[in-house]
């Protein structure tokens, strides 16, 4: 009996058969799923033509059958079927459905006992009840499978060729580069100069991401910029020209950098360091937190922020201040405010001293950033002429181990030498400024940077203050807070 039949006299004996639709496209490029949507036009006029009765309609948008992740549209069809829901299954074609022999035999499981029609605009009726039927659907996938696999060398060949030559492999457009990733945007590259230049001089990802979202500035797919989102950018071995395939480092790309490879190198270690990870919830809040130190105790306990319920005499109310207390005891702690602004106005005073440049300069370390990338040139080439002479026959592979691994660790020095390279002294672009007050205080330079400031200049310690009023009448002793400049 042809389905058609059968829908009529089902149609007749109480209403249509109950049919529901799958579509899938592996790469959504137009990002809006019209391929979806198209294909389930082409089943919802499939269903009308056989006077099917669609009740579900189970997509997956930009996902792959092949790559084996999971389907969430798929797997909820599966669970309709084995609970009775529907009877009939349409899609634009059975490589929509599955491109695995494991995945066609479960679907046929499921839909063999219940006698699930499939039906597909293109691959024509598929009965899964029949012997015949069950054969024919293999062999469909078999031919599925195979194209899927051609497909795939295809691409893995080509990107091989381009890796060769350092060519952009396709893609979303990553930013910094228009969409062919070849050609820079300008604009772009000064926002990951100036963002390198903050991450090094001590500035958070969160910080920075805030201050691109005031500005207007959206990622390449003209989303707002988030913490993570942003490291995950300047991480990309892309910003310094290098090109990366199958996970490893395979040498100069051909589009410009917007970073030399030193600075790059030098933000990701930045970024890598375990110190630097925060969750919202415990990122500083306070100028001094976790910087200053107790005077009491002898063993460089640092501050806290905390809050102080107390009345200064002849006030009757209480006021409740912020205060910095000693991390492990109570026997110290100074309000939040006063102390900030003391330490503020002693680095605002020492970055205008005539000789602040040449005292910033002396804190510099020289490092050897041209021979530490010719170190890595020659290693990476003497990988390259070792894999050649090992696929030419010319060494066995003892003899390649041994030498390509004295090759590796010459280029992970070379690599960790430049990761060191670039420091950039969070206080060197305060020096200099037409108003180093307004500078220190612009919202983009942030709290963090503000902190790293006051760390590479100086040590802070609270000593003991004496109670009742301070010399002058004030409740304020600055001769209680020393500051030692590093």
């Amino acid at each position: 009996m042809s389905p058609t039949l059968r829908a009529a006299i089902d149609t007749a004996a109480g209403g249509p058969l109950r049919a529901v639709i799958y579509c899938r496209i592996s790469r959504d490029r137009e990002g809006a799923g019209l391929g979806v949507e198209r294909q389930r036009e082409d089943c919802e006029q499939l269903a009308a033509q056989l006077g099917l009765r669609v009740i579900e309609v189970y997509a997956d948008n930009d996902l792959s059958a092949y790559s084996g992740k999971p389907r969430p549209g798929y797997q909820q069809l599966l669970e309709d079927l084995r609970s009775g829901r529907a009877d009939v299954v349409l899609s634009w074609h059975t490589d929509r459905l599955h491109r695995s022999p494991a995945e066609l035999e479960e679907y046929i499981d499921v839909c063999e006992p219940r006698r699930v029609d499939t039906r597909t605009v293109k691959a024509g009726h598929l009965d899964l009840t029949t012997a015949t039927g069950r054969m024919i659907a293999r062999q469909l996938g078999v031919q599925a499978r195979y194209e899927v696999e051609r497909m795939v060398e295809r691409q893995r060949r080509k990107r091989d060729e381009m890796a060769k030559k350092g060519k952009h492999f396709g893609g979303r457009r990553p930013f910094g580069w228009e969409a062919d990733g070849m050609t820079p945007i300008e604009f772009e590259f000064e926002c990951i100069k100036e963002a390198a230049r903050a991450v090094l001089a001590g500035a958070s990802l969160r910080s920075i991401a805030a201050g691109w979202n005031a500005q207007g500035i959206k990622t390449s797919t003209g989303g707002e910029w988030q913490g993570p989102e942003l490291g995950g950018m300047l991480r990309r071995p892309r910003n310094a020209g290098i090109f990366v395939h199958r996970g490893q480092e395979v040498g100069e790309a051909q589009w410009p950098a917007a970073l030399d490879e030193a600075t790059w190198r030098s933000v990701v270690a930045v970024l890598a360091d375990p110190s630097r990870a925060t969750s919202p919830g415990n990122e500083r809040k306070y100028l001094g937190s976790g910087l200053y130190l107790c005077g009491v105790c002898a063993d460089g306990t640092t501050m806290r922020s905390g809050t102080s319920n107390s009345r200064n005499p002849g006030e009757d109310e209480r006021r409740h201040w912020t205060v910095y207390r000693c991390r492990t005891s109570k026997h110290l702690s100074r309000r939040q405010d006063l102390l900030d602004d003391h330490v503020q106005l002693a680095v605002l005073d020492r970055l205008s001293q005539p000789d602040a440049a040449e005292w910033l300069a002396q804190q510099e370390d020289a490092v050897d950033v041209r021979g530490a990338q010719t170190e890595a040139r020659q290693a990476r080439e003497t990988l390259d002429e070792l894999a050649a002479d090992r696929g030419a026959g010319l060494m066995d592979r003892r003899s390649y181990q041994v030498a390509s691994e004295a090759a590796r660790l010459r280029l992970e020095r070379a690599q960790d030498v430049l990761s060191r390279a670039v420091k950039v002294n969070p206080a060197a672009g305060l020096v200099g400024a037409d108003d180093i007050e307004a500078e220190w205080n612009r919202p983009s330079f942030g709290l963090s940077r503000q902190r790293a400031v006051i760390a590479h200049l100086m040590t802070v310690t609270v000593l003991p203050a004496g109670r009742g009023r301070a010399p002058g009448g004030g409740y304020w002793n600055p001769d209680a807070v020393r500051i030692d400049w590093k």
